[in-house]
């Protein structure tokens, strides 16, 4: 089952796309107009806008957004004047972008691809590598690190958003601690079948040694990080943080 365990998740990005998730609903035409005028934000997790001096300087940038698509962040890099890449291995993700682009009047190159095997780009081809929570979705998050380090140029900035673990270990309702961690249904057949009954898709929890030392391992300089929130839920409501934002740097 772990073989074709990213290939089911791009279904249930198309399914939750679909259904109107909040992460796949592109942004707006007035959006749109208001960044080109310099009044904008994005996010890599739920609540808290990413620092605007922990960018490149976006005009003529060259970025890429990694499992990024849907509409929402790489439009706004665009109307900055970004020159935009999205991988994503949701192909109704790379429809929004499409469309957003179409209807903007602006180039976006979209590639369809899984982030668990070797990025189709070749060396130091990106400034800035903006990759929002999604990694959740894959099981080995190291050889993600290393070709983000591989595919950005020297001094390029790399911005992650990652999920603790901790949203893992609580039943729906966030009242209850029912599972144990690492949370991963590929080595847990019940899990499995209850990520699919559930429509969760194949999550995985990860810890810091795998995010932020799998960062350092793969070469990178944290240079800077926060906390946020669910944004609903009881977790949030306790101000629990249950995500985190990383900034590094390629030296």
């Amino acid at each position: 089952m772990d073989k074709q365990y990213t290939e089911i998740n791009s279904k249930f990005f198309d399914k939750w796309v679909q259904d109107g998730w909040e992460w796949g609903q592109p942004i707006s035409h007035n959006v749109f107009e208001k960044a080109k005028n310099n009044d904008w934000f994005v996010l890599l997790t739920p609540t808290k806008p990413v620092p605007k001096e922990w960018f490149c300087e976006i005009n003529n940038a060259k970025i890429l957004g990694l499992a990024s698509g849907g509409g929402q962040q790489m439009p706004i890099f665009a109307a900055l004047g970004a020159n935009c890449t999205v991988l994503d291995y949701s192909e109704k993700q790379l429809l929004s972008e499409k469309e957003i682009a179409k209807r903007e009047n602006y180039d976006i190159k979209t590639v369809r691809a899984d982030m668990t095997k070797p990025l189709p780009f070749e060396d130091e081809s990106f400034d800035l590598i903006f990759h929002p929570v999604s990694n959740c979705y894959i099981e080995d998050v190291l050889p993600v690190w290393k070709e983000c380090y591989r595919v950005l140029k020297k001094g390029g900035i790399l911005l992650a958003g990652l999920d603790n673990g901790i949203n893992y270990i609580f039943n729906d309702e966030e009242t209850a601690i029912v599972n144990k961690l690492p949370f991963n249904p590929l080595k847990d057949k019940q899990l499995y079948e209850a990520s699919i009954k559930n429509d969760w898709g194949i999550q995985f929890s990860h810890t810091i040694e795998e995010q932020i030392g799998g960062q350092l391992q793969a070469g990178f300089t944290l240079t800077d990080i926060y906390q946020d929130t669910n944004g609903v839920g009881r977790l949030h409501e306790f101000n629990v943080p249950s995500f985190y934002v990383t900034r590094s740097i390629k030296k």
